[in-house]
C-alpha cells in the first residue's frame, strides 16, 4: 500500500483555507505546556510536557467531504475515510516543534485490517513534506518520509511494509508512540519499540495524526484519544 499521490494537491487547499480537503489544522492552545515534574521514587526529572489533549474540547482541525470525515465524536477525534487508498491528517496547531516524543491512543472502530493509523512529525510549513510512523491492525508497520511531488519512501524494510509480532492483530486499541528528533525517528506500539531509523532531512516542524485507507478498503474508521507530546532528552 503506497500513498495516493493525489493528496499532495491538498496543500494548495491548505494555503487558501483553514480547512483543507484532506489535511486539516486546528488552532487550539497547548493544553499541557507546563514544566515537567520529578518522579518521587527515582528523583529523576520527568519529561517536560509540551502539548497534551484528551479531546474533550475541540482544538484539532476537522472537516468532512466526499473522501473523508474528521470530526470530534465521543470525546475523541474520529477519522473515517470513504475513498480507497486515501491519506488524511489533522493538526492541533501550526506550531513548530523539535526533538519530541509523541504518544496517542488509536481506537479501532471495527476498521479494515489494512487501515494505517499513526503520527506525523516534522511537517514542513505549507508543504506535504514530513515523516510519519504508521501501523495497521494486521500487524504491519512503516516509518515513512513524504516529499511533495514524489512517491513516499518507507525508511524501514527496504521500502516495504514490515510485520511485527509485537503489534497485536485487530486489537481494540493501540498506544502508538514516536520519537522524532536528534536525527532519529522511532516507532513504539504499546510501550515496545518496533523500529528506528536515522534521517536528517527534516529537523523540526508541526505534528499531526493520520488515517490511510487500503487499496481494497471497505471500512476505514479510527478514533484518537489521550495525545501527549514531551521533550526528548
Amino acid at each position: 500500500m503506497k500513498r495516493n499521490n493525489r493528496i499532495i494537491l491538498a496543500i494548495a487547499c491548505l494555503a487558501l483555507a483553514a480547512l483543507a480537503c484532506n489535511a486539516v489544522m486546528g488552532g487550539g492552545n497547548d493544553n499541557g505546556g507546563g514544566g515537567g515534574g520529578v518522579d518521587s521514587l527515582t528523583s529523576t526529572p520527568s519529561p517536560k510536557i509540551i502539548l497534551s489533549d484528551d479531546f474533550s474540547s475541540e482544538q484539532w482541525g476537522t472537516d468532512t467531504d466526499s473522501d473523508s470525515s474528521i470530526e470530534y465524536d465521543n470525546n475523541a477525534l474520529r477519522m473515517i475515510v470513504y475513498t480507497k487508498q486515501w491519506f488524511v491528517w489533522s493538526t492541533p496547531n501550526a506550531e513548530t516543534y523539535q526533538n519530541v516524543h509523541l504518544e496517542v491512543t488509536a481506537i479501532n472502530n471495527n476498521t479494515d485490517s489494512t487501515t494505517a493509523m499513526g503520527i506525523i512529525c516534522n511537517k514542513q510549513p505549507s508543504t506535504s513534506n514530513f515523516y510519519y510512523v504508521a501501523i495497521t491492525p494486521a500487524g504491519q508497520y512503516a516509518i515513512g518520509k513524504a516529499v511533495e511531488g514524489q512517491s513516499d519512501v518507507f525508511l524501514t524494510n527496504n521500502d516495504q511494509w514490515g510485520n511485527s509480532d509485537a503489534i497485536s492483530q485487530n486489537a481494540a486499541s493501540y498506544r502508538i508512540g514516536a520519537n522524532c528528533g536528534n536525527g532519529t525517528i522511532t516507532l513504539y506500539v504499546d510501550g515496545q519499540q518496533i523500529a528506528s531509523v536515522s534521517d536528517t532531512t527534516y529537523t523540526s516542524g508541526s505534528v499531526a495524526l493520520l488515517a490511510w485507507s487500503g487499496e481494497e478498503a471497505t471500512n476505514t474508521d479510527i478514533s484518537y484519544d489521550d495525545f501527549v507530546m514531551t521533550e526528548l532528552p
